[in-house]
């Protein structure tokens, strides 16, 4: 069985509070290509980026569909998702998504 590399889920704050979601192997790496403009547009000249959450996501498939369920919540979810911090993000995914 092959070994599928380890994904995270990652979410930055910008100064305004703005939220990002996105999804990699190395979240310093990506944090750090944001920065310095070479990740996301939407987040070009937003200034310092923090990193305000991250979790392991399995293979890249599975991160891919918790970056979607992630993205289609309000921001007092994801806020809520942030304050948190739960240890297993499927199952905090299904609470939140019952309580829309």
């Amino acid at each position: 069985m092959p070994v599928t590399a380890n994904w995270f889920l990652y979410m930055l704050r910008t100064p305004t509070g703005m939220l990002y979601t996105g999804i990699t192997t190395d979240v310093t790496r990506r944090l750090a290509q944001h920065q310095c403009g070479k990740g996301a547009k939407s987040l070009r000249g937003k200034g310092e980026l923090a990193l305000a959450f991250q979790c392991q996501a399995g293979d890249r498939s599975r991160a891919s569909k918790l970056e979607i369920k992630v993205k289609k919540l309000s921001k007092a979810q994801k806020e809520l998702l942030v304050t948190n911090a739960p240890e297993c993000l499927e199952n905090y995914l299904g609470f939140a998504e019952s309580g829309k």
